[in-house]
């Protein structure tokens, strides 16, 4: 990569006055560090080169008055090319460029421009015009920077539409997060109401059932006494067979005393060896045993005794 300093000396040995001629000298890119270094160098031609960009920092030079830039490969101008507002002269004949950045139209001080033989846009192309002589080169320069002021405008006015439209789509946004958040809120208010509601009824209902639980011993309370003293104890039930019993027990003696003289005699006397008592003696015997062992006896005994 060829540089100025590198095929012609120094810069400085090229400096003739305020003019710095650069031109024919090979360049793929420009020593925009050492043009820095040389403020009073406000003309600069950087014509038949081969420099295909300019670096941003090229924009840094805004001591330049006059720029040369004809006969070279540019495509395009950096973005900032409106900071070199002391522009008062430039040439881009024959190179590519297309179309020119909208920083252009700062170039307040520019009356002197030649657009010749670049790829321009059609529009663009009609604005600039011809530049064959003085005159047209400064009306080139006139009509260019309207044209740029024109289309500067235009992208602010795009630019304000953009964010307007962005702004009111953030509205909308922070409308409908707004609804959402008090539709949330809404909803966690009444689900609130709605469980305090529940645990009221619950509540409630332990009440009242602690309350009719705490009425019940009352009612068995004041029961209780009501039946002891306002009417008559309940009779127990009559015994079955209480007539048998009556009969059995006035049979009962006779039938004893028949027995117990047979049995004494059958015990006591001579008698007791005959077969007879013998008998007597068994069944006697057995059915002592069997009374013994039945309750109708035993209650009978039991009747007697009380009495």
């Amino acid at each position: 990569m060829t540089k100025a300093g590198s095929k012609g000396g120094n810069l400085r040995d090229k400096l003739d006055g305020n003019e710095l001629d650069l031109s024919l000298s090979d360049l793929n890119e420009v020593p925009v560090k050492e043009l820095a270094a040389l403020p009073k160098a406000t003309i600069l031609d950087l014509s038949c080169n081969k420099l295909s960009t300019l670096p941003s920092d090229f924009c840094g030079l805004t001591h330049l008055v006059k720029l040369d830039l004809s006969k070279n490969k540019l495509q395009q101008l950096p973005a900032d090319f409106g900071r070199l507002v002391n522009l008062q002269h430039l040439d881009l004949l024959k190179n590519r460029l297309v179309t020119l950045p909208v920083s252009f139209a700062q170039l307040k001080n520019l009356k002197w421009l030649d657009l010749k033989d670049n790829p321009l846009d059609p529009v663009l192309a009609k604005v600039a015009g011809d530049c064959l002589d003085e005159k047209q080169c400064k009306q080139c320069a006139n009509k260019v920077l309207q044209h740029m002021k024109a289309v500067q405008a235009d992208q602010e006015r795009e630019r304000q539409r953009r964010l307007e439209v962005e702004r009111e789509a953030e509205k909308k946004r922070e409308a409908k997060q707004r609804a959402k958040e008090a539709q949330e809120r809404e909803l966690r208010k009444r689900e609130k109401a709605e469980e305090k509601e529940r645990r009221r009824k619950e509540y409630d209902a332990l009440k009242a059932a602690k309350r009719e639980q705490e009425k019940k011993p009352k009612k068995e309370t004041n029961q209780a006494p009501k039946s002891k003293s306002g009417s008559r104890p309940r009779k127990p039930p009559p015994r079955k067979h209480t007539r048998s019993w009556a009969v059995l027990k006035l049979l009962l003696p006779l039938l004893l005393l028949c027995v117990a003289g047979g049995l004494v005699a059958c015990r006591v006397t001579e008698l007791q060896q005959q077969p007879l008592c013998t008998s007597v003696n068994t069944i006697y015997d057995n059915a002592v045993q069997g009374l013994r062992r039945h309750e109708i006896f035993q209650w009978v005994l039991q009747t007697d005794s009380q009495q």
